[in-house]
């Protein structure tokens, strides 16, 4: 039977680690006492958990708002919950959310929203939250909530891309619990850095730069002072800023004339005036100028 609902799909990141540290039975006792929590989470919010799969839960919602408080109680908790643990049982939840279609068959679901709520969390880092645009309808940025815009991802199966945000949960975060959260993330997963850190490449015409996260801010212009030069009259003296906020890596437009974003897999080019939005995958920017005029400058981006 086909209803309309909203699909949660979340994953405890770093788990392979947790088994390595802890030997089979206790890393599988920690495991446990998170997905049973992120279940009672999921049903104080009117949800439903379809299965548990190992480190993860899937569960539906007849809503979205009552989706989106649950996700956001659920990571904003469990930021308090591992401050007091031991590192080595230290497990962030990375989450995904879609709203669509989904077929009920003996007690499990399937469908298009299942599959894109499933990726979405497999593509989002540590303490992250990734939704579609179908999820956030009638779901409000209130109590320190944000949706971010990602732009259209690609997801595997689907011929469309799919318009994605990240909601955003930490602004109304105590600021003891964020200078914890800082210091647990070395913590997450020491043996995979580039999963938590990640990195930026650039390029403009030969240039080609890397910047690791701990490296950023950085800044995009004309000036000789600025980490990222870009020799162009339309480019401004200081033109962007590419920061790492909430294990996402964010460009700011701090220029007189914008930038343009175009990322790699379709969907529409993202105009930012004074504005911000996450990088993710690979893309192009240009500076000053949309990529209508073939001469604009233009920095390649990819992020890892």
């Amino acid at each position: 039977m086909g209803v309309h609902t909203t699909v949660v799909f979340t994953d405890l990141f770093g788990s392979t680690g947790v088994f390595e540290a802890l030997g089979n039975a206790k890393a599988t006792q920690a495991i446990t006492q998170v997905t049973n929590w992120i279940a009672k989470i999921v049903e104080s919010h009117g949800g439903r958990v379809v299965k548990m799969l190992g480190d993860g839960v899937l569960a539906l919602f007849d809503d979205n708002p009552s989706a989106i408080d649950a996700v956001v109680e659920m990571q904003r908790s469990h930021l308090r919950r591992m401050a007091q643990m031991p590192a080595a049982n230290r497990l962030p939840i990375r989450i995904g959310v879609a709203s669509g279609d989904v077929e009920l068959v003996d007690g499990d679901c399937y469908g298009d929203a299942v599959n894109v709520a499933a990726r979405l969390s497999d593509l989002s880092g540590p303490q992250q939250i990734w939704a579609n645009s179908a999820a956030l309808t009638g779901a409000d940025e209130a109590d320190g909530v944000r949706f971010r815009i990602l732009g259209p991802i690609s997801i595997r199966g689907r011929a469309e891309p799919c318009t994605v945000y990240q909601v955003e949960w930490q602004d109304d975060v105590a600021s003891d619990f964020l200078t914890m959260q800082a210091e647990l993330d070395p913590l997450l997963d020491a043996s995979n850095k580039d999963a938590l850190g990640g990195q930026i490449e650039l390029t403009w015409k030969d240039t080609v730069k890397t910047f690791k996260s701990f490296e950023l801010p950085i800044h995009i212009g004309r000036i000789r002072q600025v980490e990222f030069v870009i020799n162009d009259p339309r480019v401004s003296r200081t033109h962007a800023r590419i920061d790492w906020r909430n294990g996402s890596v964010m460009l700011v437009d701090v220029s007189s004339y914008g930038c343009w974003v175009r990322f790699s897999g379709g969907g529409s080019d993202l105009l930012l005036r004074r504005e911000e939005c996450v990088l993710h995958g690979r893309g192009e920017i240009a500076l000053g100028s949309s990529f209508a005029d073939p001469s604009a400058p233009t920095v390649g981006f990819s992020v890892s």
